[in-house]
Formats: structure tokens, C-alpha cells, sequence
């Protein structure tokens, strides 16, 4: 029996943004509640469009099986719905030609762990459909909150402001902030008389350049490719990758540091990944045709709001998504933290009831678990270039640079470290779980196979892009 059966009292829901990570809090609230409804700023697309607040959708986004299990977790069946409508299921290992910082990695015969391959709109719109299909959500769109209301030691509702620009006051039971990477959380507490969340902020300067190709004919199945930089050889981070998408299309994207950035132009984006640390990803472009103009986007500092650590946490207020930690898309984590913080909502509020005293300061506390290990693998990494704004590399970085990099190698010929590399890249496992006693042989006992001399494409999907393909 959930708990609003057994209270047998009407439980209103509160849910500040109508993105992915609104949608899957809406749905992770509507066992614990009658009614949710979500507050959007700007309207939202009927379909797999483009939605205003969410420039970077137009960008590579790698959705890992660790978020995809999550979001499953709170909508079953929403993987097979991404399927149905387009998205590509890609295994990893065997689905990707990746140059790490340490050599190129195997495509072993074997999955481990997948990607979702689909643009952000339609993984969006199909979440979306699935919610408002259901009952109990709705959405208030072209409204925008300017404040909570209640104290410090309780939320009650939201104050808004519509179209008209008339402010009213929205009560609610549970209020929910998953409003992306510009939450006013902090200066809404603040209002409240709440204390201040410790923040830390970490930004490399990271320009994102994005630009859509027609997939050769034949090209189904075609494995993501990716060059990626090497934080640690004191030049700038540049980096590229394909990714296959519905619609035969593929999305290429390149990343540059403040030193190295790319451009909107043409040809320059042509230019780009051919200067990288292997050409591949320049020498397939160059044969597409493109879709699309060049599109920019520099959103993606890393910013971590602490809010698990403040000591007097209002009830019935919790924040989630990049509304609470905010990655560098590099690393492709946002969306699945979004799920994982999710899904920490749905178990705990469905357990115990939204009414339930200190539920908020335990599921914002539950929440730091996961948006924990990709911070640190954000951090970690991101430390390390010359370029980075809000401190370099401590001892404890360097150490466990020097040993990441270690297993890293190995994993390029090693099977065994490849599964355990990949349960923490695809966040299905805590960063701890490198130093079991496992990890640690493999790490001694190195790599089994020499380094590849180049990208592991096969016969068949070098003819694809060199243009041997037939209709």
C-alpha cells in the first residue's frame, strides 16, 4: 500500500522545470502523490523538436546504462519506447572506436555496458509523452517561479509569475527544484532564511561545436568514434566523436579548452578534428554530407551545489539534476545523474510519504551518492588541464591520476579492466570499486595484449566512410 493510500489525503506535488530531469521527478512523485504539477519556464515542443531552454540539446549526448537503468527504474518501459522510436542501443565495448588518453581501446567481442544513441530531443520527447500520457501530472507552461514560500524549516508552495505578469502563489505538499544549470535555488533558500550550501565550481573554458551528417547508406550499426584528449600532456583539451542517431543521421561534435577552441565556421569545423591526436574522426567528416550548420555552445563548467551538507535542510524541498551538480558534457553524466537522483526520489518518497518528517534532508543526502561519482570523475580529470579555473590538482589528484591512467592502459589490453573501468564510467559503481583487490592485481599485472597502432574499424565499416559502400 503506497503512501497516500494510507494517509487517504489529497497530496499535491511541486515541480519547478518541464526538462528530462522535471519529467522523471514528476514521475518518480506520482506513486507518493495525487497531483504533481510541473512549472515550465518556456513552452515545451509537441514532439522531438528543439526546446528553447536547452540550447545544448543540439550536442552529442551519451545517455550510459547505469542513468538508462535508472530511468527505468522510474518508468518502466521507457527503454523500449527510446527503441521504438529511433534510438540505438550501442554496445560498449564492441560498439566503440575510442582513442583514451592512454592508447586506443579494444572492441572486444563481448558488451558490458551500453550507450543510448538519439538526439536529446527525441530521448526527451519520448519521456515526456510517457508522463503526460499518465495520470496525475500536468504542466503549467510560459510561467516563471520567483520564489518559495513557507521558512526555513518547511516549503509550502512556489510563487509565479505568467504571461500576464501577475505573481501568484502555488501550495504544494512536496516541491521539487529541477530547473537545469540556472536554479535560483541558492538565493530562493536564501529568502527563506536557510543557510548557505558550500559550492564548488570547476571550469575549463570548454566551447562545444556540433554539426549534423547524413550517415552513409548501409551505415546501421555503426559503432560511435570518438578522440578524446590527454588532460595530462599540459596542452589544450581537444576532442571529437560520432554519434549515430535515429533518422540515419550522425552527430558529430568537437570540444575545445580556452587555448583550443572551435568555431562556427565550416571549415574550420572540417579542420578541426584532422589536427587532433589521430585524424580519424577529420577523415570520416570529410565525406559526409552535412545537414546542418555549425552550432556553438559553452555551458559546461562544473559547478556542485552541497546542499546534503546544510545542517537545518527545510521539509518537503528537495533539488536533483543539474540543478544540484552540473558536469562538463564531456564526460556524458549529466542525464544520467538526473535519472539516478531520480530514481533516489521514487524509492524513498514512495517508501515513506512526502509528509514523512525528514525526508527531504534524506533523500538530499541519499542524492550525494550518486552525483558524487561523477563529480569525481568530472574533477578528476578535469583538474589536470593547464587551463582550468578553480584550482589544479592536489596530492591525492595526482595520485589517483597516476593510477587511473595505469588502469586506463591496461584496460586498452586487458578484458577484465575493461568491465571494471566501465562500471564506474557508465556510473553503475562508486569510484571505490577500482581499488578491490581484483583491480588492483589487474593493475599490477598490466596489459595482456600490445597497444593498437590505429582506430579498430573493421573491413566493412572502412569501405562505409571511404565511400565503398553500395546502394
Amino acid at each position: 500500500m503506497t503512501a497516500r493510500a494510507r494517509t487517504g489525503l489529497h497530496r499535491r506535488a511541486l515541480v519547478i522545470g518541464g526538462g528530462l530531469a522535471g519529467m522523471l521527478a514528476s514521475a518518480a512523485l506520482r506513486g507518493a502523490v495525487d497531483e504533481v504539477l510541473v512549472v515550465e519556464s518556456d513552452e515545451l515542443p509537441d514532439g522531438p523538436l528543439p526546446r528553447r531552454g536547452l540550447p545544448q540539446a543540439r550536442h552529442a549526448h551519451m545517455f550510459w546504462s547505469g542513468g538508462v537503468h535508472a530511468a527505468e527504474a522510474v518508468l518502466p518501459g521507457i527503454t523500449d519506447r527510446w527503441l521504438a522510436a529511433g534510438a540505438n542501443r550501442i554496445p560498449i565495448p564492441t560498439g566503440m572506436v575510442a582513442l583514451s588518453s592512454q592508447g586506443w581501446f579494444r572492441r572486444w567481442d563481448r558488451e558490458t555496458h551500453f550507450v543510448l544513441g538519439c538526439s536529446r530531443d527525441l530521448l526527451d520527447s519520448v519521456v515526456r509523452d510517457h508522463v503526460l500520457a499518465g495520470e496525475g501530472v500536468t504542466v503549467l507552461q510560459r510561467t516563471r517561479v520567483e520564489g518559495l514560500t513557507g521558512g526555513a524549516r518547511r516549503v509550502t508552495g512556489v510563487r509565479v509569475r505568467g504571461l500576464d505578469g501577475r505573481e501568484r502563489t502555488l501550495e504544494a505538499d512536496f516541491v521539487v527544484d529541477a530547473s537545469g544549470r540556472g536554479s535560483q535555488a541558492p538565493r530562493h533558500l536564501e529568502e527563506l532564511g536557510v543557510p548557505s550550501a558550500p559550492e564548488r565550481s570547476l571550469d575549463l573554458g570548454l566551447v562545444y561545436a556540433t554539426r549534423v551528417f547524413r550517415a552513409p547508406e548501409g551505415a546501421a550499426g555503426f559503432p560511435i568514434v570518438s578522440v578524446q584528449s590527454d588532460p595530462r600532456s599540459g596542452r589544450p583539451g581537444q576532442s571529437a566523436s560520432i554519434l549515430p542517431v535515429e533518422g540515419g543521421r550522425w552527430i558529430v561534435t568537437e570540444t575545445g579548452t580556452r587555448a583550443g577552441k572551435p568555431t562556427d565556421d565550416a571549415e574550420d569545423f572540417a579542420a578541426f578534428p584532422r589536427g587532433l591526436r589521430h585524424p580519424v574522426v577529420g577523415e570520416i567528416v570529410s565525406r559526409l554530407e552535412p545537414l546542418t550548420g555549425v552550432s556553438l555552445s559553452r555551458s559546461t563548467r562544473n559547478t556542485r551545489r552541497y546542499f546534503e551538507r546544510v545542517r537545518d535542510w527545510p521539509e518537503r524541498f528537495v533539488v536533483l539534476g543539474d540543478a544540484l551538480a552540473a558536469f562538463n558534457p564531456l564526460y556524458g553524466h549529466g542525464m544520467s545523474v538526473a535519472a539516478q537522483t531520480a530514481a533516489v526520489l521514487r524509492r524513498e518518497a514512495g517508501a515513506r510519504g512526502v509528509d514523512s518528517p525528514g525526508l527531504a534532508r534524506h533523500v538530499q543526502r541519499a542524492m550525494a551518492k550518486p552525483v558524487g561519482a561523477a563529480w569525481d570523475l568530472a574533477t578528476g580529470q578535469d583538474v589536470f588541464y593547464p587551463e582550468v579555473q578553480g584550482g589544479g590538482p592536489n596530492l591525492r589528484d595526482r595520485i589517483l591520476g597516476r593510477y587511473v591512467d595505469r588502469l586506463v592502459r591496461t584496460s586498452c589490453g586487458r578484458f577484465s579492466m575493461v568491465e571494471d573501468l566501465s562500471d564506474v564510467t557508465s556510473l553503475q559503481a562508486p569510484l571505490t570499486s577500482l581499488v578491490r583487490p581484483r583491480v588492483l592485481l589487474g593493475a599490477v599485472r598490466g596489459p595482456q595484449y600490445p597497444p593498437l597502432s590505429g582506430p579498430p574499424l573493421t573491413s566493412r565499416e572502412l569501405a562505409l566512410v571511404q565511400g565503398g559502400a553500395r546502394r
